[in-house]
């Protein structure tokens, strides 16, 4: 790699595993430092291991994090840099009148100052990628003297330091003429519609007669639900650095979706995307965030090209809140309608979400809740309000963690009403098939979790009274909720080599966000070759490499195992095919077996691997595979090869394919002050095949944490269009310190039908329904119900 480059795409050579023998957990916690001995002093040679896919294994890129030695695209750093500094709205809509910037240029560094003057026409629109484009949104700030939301751009600052910048962007003087506005639900000039109005594919679910079944239905529950304004606070924030090279453009920026990046910045600008490169390297967190191609993009890039040299842009924390997106306030009304003992007999879920002006997109959610239960009569109403704010998106389990707050809720209010365990509520309403469609589960676990978390939990000990545990001035409460998914699968496409050395190289156009995928794909390399973990190199973030879609929706997984387990098999049949032409002659090649390094005969006769492949070509032998998951037309390889959306669901049309999970919170509340401790969080996951139990289990503990700080801490604040609280000062998250007891179990979930892996995805799963576990404990140690999130001490008193 060239110094000019400054960050490469992420490149892991894996170390040395740990040994664990089958169930044993990880003794050192962490991988052990690359090129050190096992210190487990057990054999070394792959013919003396067992498959490492299933069994524990540290994160391949940990000792380079922890070390300081990993390079995120913030740290890219490139001769002649300047960097870029935002100057934002201070009113929510209306008009800019105009500027004052002499203070700002006279700042020593600073080299100019762009505004929509400079970029407007510049700059061409581009799609929502959720609506068939490139973009997280399509607003394009400097394009017009328009403003469509407090925080939006209106001048890019460059600087020939990160401090110059700074100063100038607070110098610069912006005139507007303001107009009225609308931020939220039922503000003054907002606009609500349909969900199916504003999204054509959307439906809202139905079966039954809802609304006669309420009227006839021997006990009900009717309650509103509220969940507030969530950021995304990832400690890696939403930079970019762009650099041309004549008519080239490269861009270092921390994507989820880079191909789109790409793709929709060519369309922005008029290029050939022949011509864009996008390097992600490793990404510090994005839950999320960092979708698509983001609004400032094009305009850094801009100001790179018209100063000649490259440009790096990192944000503040607080521009943050709206360059990119966030999770939108929602509000549900829940009916529920059930007979005496206990089966129910009719659900309504009416949901409102925020979408701004300009982009058709909202979080969608009642497709899950309406199918988690039997029922005989269901009716759905999901609408949106346009408001004047930047717009919504993704942020970890989208829809589900909003919209299963309020339905958990009230199943928790329905076994109160019924004096029912809520455990034995939802056990005696389950079901092998999707109530709304009628096809079968996958499979259905959902309450063995429930059975596997109550009993590790000690659930048998609760006092189904609320507000009569207690120790001392600390009132016990004990809660649970579902946690369930719906499994999504994309294409993607990945190169697989083999060196005449006899190491593997795995590389794609994909991300390492932090979630262990590369740690996933050395494993599976490992596995499907037959060689050791080490003796595997993977390559992730760079458009160089072979096209993958959006890391989201807990589909990284499935969607990039099954596509490297292709390609492996490709390499076996290409290798069989050699050997039975020479040395393992007679045998059939579909017999014939990758293990310990070697091609291996049922008849005991074997092959050195890297005789086979020298003697296919001196210099390695390679494939590219391209997977699609079943159903699945060549449009959805075209999708991703132009930076498109095509994200499917787990089984396609044979079945619906969800994972599943059990949660229990146990909190405590403080008799005289309403303090609010949660003591223990414990959840049993079911999600199909589980590849590396280490990772998975971090994966799902990080998600319950999470989910605690939706229950009582995350909540973006409001004022006439402003996010007041855009810092983290203000903005709570969980930390160290609020973390409890906290357990995440497996359940068995073989599931032949979802995927030939039977694969699932877990990395959504762990925050679902934690913060129903949460409200409804706290109902149990005090008899008050919060159907509003956050959950806070004015609230206990």
């Amino acid at each position: 790699m060239s110094e000019r480059l400054g960050v490469a795409p992420w490149t892991a050579a894996v170390p040395p595993p740990v040994l664990l023998a089958a169930g044993e957990e990880n003794p050192m916690g962490s991988e052990n430092p690359m090129g050190s001995e096992n210190p487990m002093g057990r054999p070394t040679d792959a013919r003396d291991r067992p498959s490492p896919l299933g069994r524990p294994h540290p994160r391949v890129e940990g000792s380079a994090k922890v070390t300081g030695v990993a390079l995120y695209a913030s740290d890219t750093r490139l001769p002649r840099l300047a960097h870029a500094a935002l100057v934002t709205s201070t009113i929510p809509r209306g008009r800019i009148t105009g500027f004052d910037l002499a203070a700002a240029e006279a700042v020593p560094g600073c080299l100019r100052i762009f505004t929509h003057r400079d970029f407007a026409g510049a700059i061409r629109p581009v799609k929502h990628l959720m609506a068939g484009g490139h973009a997280n949104s399509g607003h394009r700030p400097l394009d017009s003297d328009a403003v469509a939301y407090a925080g939006q751009i209106v001048a890019l600052v460059v600087a020939d330091t990160v401090e110059a910048a700074r100063e100038a962007a607070d110098r610069a003087v912006v005139h507007y003429r303001r107009d009225d506005f609308a931020d939220g639900f039922d503000a003054p000039g907002s606009e609500t519609v349909r969900l199916a109005d504003l999204k054509p594919k959307h439906h809202d679910p139905r079966r039954g007669d809802a609304d006669s079944a309420l009227v006839a239905a021997e006990v009900t529950v009717a309650a509103r639900y509220e969940t507030p304004i969530q950021h995304h606070n990832p400690i890696e924030l939403f930079t970019t650095t762009c650099a041309w090279d004549g008519p080239r453009l490269t861009v270092y920026e921390p994507s989820r979706y880079i191909g789109a990046v790409r793709h929709g910045l060519a369309a922005q600008l008029g290029l050939d995307p022949a011509d864009i490169r996008v390097v992600a390297g490793l990404i510090g967190g994005h839950f999320g965030a960092k979708f698509a191609l983001a609004q400032y993009t094009a305009p850094v890039a801009l100001a790179a090209r018209a100063l000649g040299r490259p440009v790096s842009l990192v944000p503040s924390r607080r521009d943050c809140f709206t360059i990119a997106n966030y999770r939108p306030e929602t509000r549900h009304d829940i009916r529920l309608g059930a007979t005496r003992d206990g089966r129910f007999t009719a659900l309504v879920h009416e949901a409102e979400v925020i979408a701004s002006r300009f982009d058709p997109f909202a979080m969608e959610g009642t497709d899950v809740t309406a199918s988690l239960y039997a029922c005989p009569n269901v009716r759905t109403d999901e609408r949106a309000a346009r408001v004047d704010r930047n717009t919504p998106g993704p942020m970890r389990a989208p829809p589900e963690v909003p919209y299963l707050f309020a339905l958990e809720s009230a199943v928790d209010e329905m076994a109160h009403a019924l004096k029912l365990d809520p455990i034995a509520l939802r056990r005696r309403n389950d079901t092998l098939t999707d109530p709304i469609s009628g096809k079968p589960f996958s499979s259905r676990p959902l309450m063995a979790c429930f059975e596997a978390g109550a009993e590790a939990f000690g659930w048998a000990e609760r006092d189904p009274e609320p507000g009569r545990m207690r120790d001392g001035p600390w009132r016990i409460g004990l809660g649970c909720a579902a946690s369930v998914r719906p499994v999504k699968i994309a294409p993607a496409t990945m190169r697989i080599g083999l060196g005449p050395d006899g190491r593997a190289t795995v590389a794609s156009a994909h991300h390492e966000i932090g979630n262990g995928i590369t740690t996933l794909l050395a494993l599976g390399a490992a596995d499907w070759l037959g060689l050791l973990p080490e003796a595997v190199t993977v390559r992730l973030g760079d458009t160089d490499l072979p096209a993958a879609g959006l890391s989201g929706g807990s589909s990284t997984t499935t969607s990039l195992l099954h596509t490297l387990a292709q390609g492996c098999e490709s390499l076996r049949v290409r290798l069989a095919e050699a050997a039975v032409a020479g040395p393992l002659a007679g045998a059939d090649p579909a017999s014939l077996r990758l293990e310990s390094g070697r091609l291996a005969a049922p008849d005991g006769r074997a092959c050195p691997l890297d005789m086979l492949v020298a003697g296919l070509h001196p210099g390695g032998i390679e494939t590219v595979a391209a997977f699609t998951p079943e159903g699945s037309g060549p449009e959805a390889l075209e999708a991703i090869e132009s930076g498109r959306m095509a994200l499917g669901t787990g089984a396609g049309s044979q079945a619906v394919s969800w994972a599943f999970g059990a949660q229990f919170a146990q909190v405590q509340v403080h008799a005289e002050t309403g303090e609010i401790r949660v003591e223990r969080l414990l959840g049993a996951f079911a999600a199909g095949r589980v590849l590396n139990p280490l990772t998975a289990r971090s994966q799902l503990t990080g998600g319950m944490i999470w989910g605690l700080g939706s229950a009582l801490l995350e909540e973006t604040i409001l004022d006439r269009g402003h996010y007041r609280n855009a810092d983290l000062a203000e903005y709570l998250v969980a930390t160290a310190a609020d973390a409890p007891e906290i357990e995440a179990l497996f359940v068995p979930d073989p599931d032949d039908t979802v995927n030939p892996l039977g694969l699932k995805g877990l990395g959504e799963l762990g925050i679902i329904g934690v913060n129903a576990a949460i409200a409804n404990a706290v109902f149990h140690a005090t008899g008050r119900r919060i159907r509003a999130l956050p959950i806070r001490v004015e609230d206990m008193l």
